[in-house]
């Protein structure tokens, strides 16, 4: 009751155990290995959705470059399993044995300085967290400190992605190119390429999830979460109440990157590789429809978004590949002029009291029934 009454609404916490029967229960039941890592794939979407409810639909802060941080936290995911990948045995072949393939292809004869602290997997981690939060805490007190918002940080942080793009295409020696970082093989030894792989990864990628799920609902719970929601309302007002909203849109900035990175983390175990093209402006547009479709309010309809769109998107691709984009671009359309909280909103609007209806007639006639047999009413 505790939780139902303080952390979750009755409706928030139906949403929380019957998405968790689904992605702990159902769907590992259900799926062939390939399908499941297929969902694990999308999931890793979901973190990037957590983190613009926060940023976008708490705060009112549009990012339209969510990709970078994505793609920041999968490249160092993919630095560290590289590495590991490019031990002397296995590179013995190489004029450089000791050193990822592509700097051996482009003449790079030693390891790279910034390379060196991704031998290890701490630092690794730490990197996912902090490289991501520390990049965005620099665009922000840029951004924010000059009280630059609305569409202008929109279109700025959609520049940033595509200048990310060119820079790691660029330096093909040191990133991989546009290739990427490809043939990751292993974690601390670990066959990350193996079907028994994919499952616990799988399970592990679900709980950090559900652990990002709780951070964020905490999070939109505090005075925090009701500043932000402050904030986006009447901006001045809350700068004239004594709070420091630069300070308040930058930590649910970087919030947003920390998120995002987790799943980009995640992305590069599951798939096996990281490349630009998950950094650019394409998907990085992409994600903000997934939180849109879901509902940029809920916490819970950025993962089903994220879940439902990519669903479509494979089905559809697969089927009729040349329209899936006009299809993708249609379903933004039709939910920002027909439905603009998303699925959450037709929720929340006409199926939530109609559930609630139905819940306080049965409670009605279970009273009335008491009261007939004599029994005294509550």
């Amino acid at each position: 009751m505790v939780i139902n009454s303080r952390f979750f609404n009755r409706s928030e916490l139906l949403g929380f155990l019957a998405l968790a029967v689904l992605l702990l229960v159902i769907l590992p039941l259900s799926l062939d290995i390939f399908r499941l890592n297929l969902v694990a794939k999308y999931l890793t979407y979901a973190f990037v959705g957590i983190g613009l409810v926060l940023c976008w639909g708490y705060g009112g802060i549009l990012s339209l470059g969510q990709g970078v941080f994505f793609g920041l936290g999968g490249y160092c995911m993919a630095m560290y399993l590289k590495l590991e990948a490019s031990s002397v045995a296995n590179t013995k072949i190489q004029s450089t044995p000791g050193i990822p393939d592509f700097m051996d292809w482009n003449q790079i004869t030693q390891l790279p300085l910034f390379w060196k602290p991704f031998h290890s997997f701490p630092v690794t981690v730490l990197a996912i967290l902090l490289v991501p939060a520390l990049f965005a805490l620099i665009i922000g007190a840029a951004m924010f400190k000059r009280r630059v918002g609305g569409v202008y940080f929109a279109i700025i942080t959609q520049a940033i992605a595509a200048i990310l793009t060119i820079l790691i295409v660029g330096q093909q020696g040191y990133t991989g190119g546009i290739n990427g970082i490809t043939d990751l093989r292993t974690l601390h030894g670990w066959d990350i390429r193996t079907d028994h792989a994919k499952f616990i990864l799988y399970f592990v990628e679900v709980v950090l999830l559900f652990g990002c799920i709780v951070a964020a609902q905490f999070i939109r719970l505090t005075k925090l979460g009701r500043i932000l929601v402050a904030m986006r309302e009447q901006e001045d007002r809350v700068r004239f109440s004594g709070y420091s909203v630069a300070n308040f849109k930058i930590f649910a900035f970087c919030a947003a990157a920390v998120f995002a990175a987790i799943g980009g983390a995640m992305f590069t175990l599951e798939v096996g590789f990281m490349s630009p093209s998950f950094v650019g402006i394409v998907p990085s547009i992409e994600m903000v429809i997934y939180t849109a479709v879901g509902g940029r309010m809920s916490i819970f309809g950025a993962v089903w978004g994220a879940l439902l769109v990519n669903f479509a998107k494979t089905s559809l691709s697969e089927s009729f590949p040349q329209l899936w984009l006009f299809g993708l671009g249609a379903l933004f359309i039709a939910v920002v002029l027909a439905f603009p909280n998303g699925l959450s909103g037709i929720w929340a609007d006409h199926i939530q009291p109609r559930i609630d209806r139905l819940f306080a007639s049965r409670k009605s006639k279970s009273a009335a029934g008491l009261i007939a047999d004599g029994a005294p009413a509550e």
